[in-house]
């Protein structure tokens, strides 16, 4: 244990030797996990949250690691997106994943962040991501401190975007997730709590309080399913910089085309648009249809019917919107392309 001064303030920093000691950490007061650091910690320099203790959870044995299973594979948390967009069986059965994982920030950031601290990133917008005394000339915002969302002025929620890119991935790869807490008093008596929901039942479209996580709960491992024969994925990032920014809009897919050509199975995710990761709804509709052109018409109807970009970054909020659209086609032509090559394979 040891002691450290922020801008925040002074905290503890812990390090549990076990999963079960850490989620017990993590029910204490003003408890937070801490993992790669690299969208905690730039936040508690700007003065967004105070905690008093952070929980180290980069040496908890097993937390990193990938185990394969005939039923798909099990990631840890606690891997990082460099690992994670290197591993060669990863890369070659889900695409998406390892694509999502290898377009986020820079190496450097890569090397440090974690699955888990991707999957669980705070929600980002123009008036919320400033400096402690930017937001308070400006009075504060509703996301913190303030009772007004200065993108919407006359709702009542917050409309800061969620930004992940690994979550599209995995929702479209029909990703779950093990969640684990204690209960019981403060003490050896204490057990442990596990869950498991469907990834994108972990967050909600609200900016924020976006997560569904339980105010203890640790999110220790992602199952993902082995895709059926056939079926190929992707994901398609656009982002104002070529590297080291975050999405005007990020689409993830899995497709899986008929021994005729026709689309047999169809799985669409979106980020960087709404407050949370958004599984496309609708794409069922598109089952039966030959990917071409009145293919990608549908699908960017749906894309642009569902997304709901506000003015939470620096790009017009319509443009992001085109992207998305644009981007689903993209995709869908590329995924089209390989799925007909590896039928023509087989």
């Amino acid at each position: 244990m040891m002691s450290l001064e922020a801008d925040a303030g002074a905290f503890e920093l812990l390090r549990p030797p076990t999963v079960r000691e850490a989620a017990a950490l993590l029910a204490r007061e003003g408890a937070r996990p801490l993992a790669g650091g690299t969208d905690l910690l730039p936040n508690l320099r700007r003065g967004i949250g105070s905690p008093r203790s952070l929980v180290d959870l980069s040496s908890l044995p097993g937390f990193d690691t990938v185990q394969e299973g005939s039923e798909g594979w099990r990631i840890g948390a606690g891997i990082t997106l460099a690992r994670l967009a290197r591993q060669p069986l990863l890369a070659a059965a889900l695409p998406a994943l390892a694509e999502a994982a290898g377009s986020v920030a820079g190496p450097g950031h890569r090397s440090a962040a974690t699955l888990g601290g991707n999957l669980c990133q705070d929600t980002r917008c123009i008036f919320y991501n400033q400096s402690a005394w930017w937001r308070a000339a400006n009075g504060h915002c509703l996301k913190l401190a303030g009772d007004t969302c200065h993108v919407a002025p006359q709702g009542q929620r917050c409309h800061a975007a969620y930004e992940g890119d690994i979550a599209p991935a995995l929702i479209a790869l029909s990703a779950s997730v093990s969640l684990v807490s204690v209960a019981g008093a403060e003490d050896d008596r204490q057990r442990e709590v596990r869950r498991t929901l469907p990834l994108h039942a972990l967050y909600r479209d609200d900016g924020a309080a976006h997560l569904t996580l339980g105010p203890h709960e640790l999110l220790e491992a992602v199952f993902v399913p082995r895709p059926a024969p056939g079926v190929v994925s992707g994901y398609h990032k656009v982002r104002a910089r070529a590297a080291m920014d975050f999405p005007l809009a990020g689409v993830a897919m899995s497709l899986g085309l008929a021994a005729d050509g026709r689309i047999a199975a169809l799985t669409v995710a979106v980020s960087g648009t709404n407050s949370q990761p958004l599984l496309l709804a609708g794409s069922a509709a598109l089952v039966g249809a030959l990917p071409d052109e009145a293919a990608a018409q549908a699908l960017g109807k749906l894309v642009s019917r569902q997304v709901s970009p506000m003015r939470s970054t620096v790009t017009a909020s319509h443009h992001r919107r085109l992207v998305a659209v644009v981007a689903a086609q993209r995709l869908l032509a590329r995924l089209a392309g390989s799925a007909a090559s590896a039928e023509h394979g087989r």
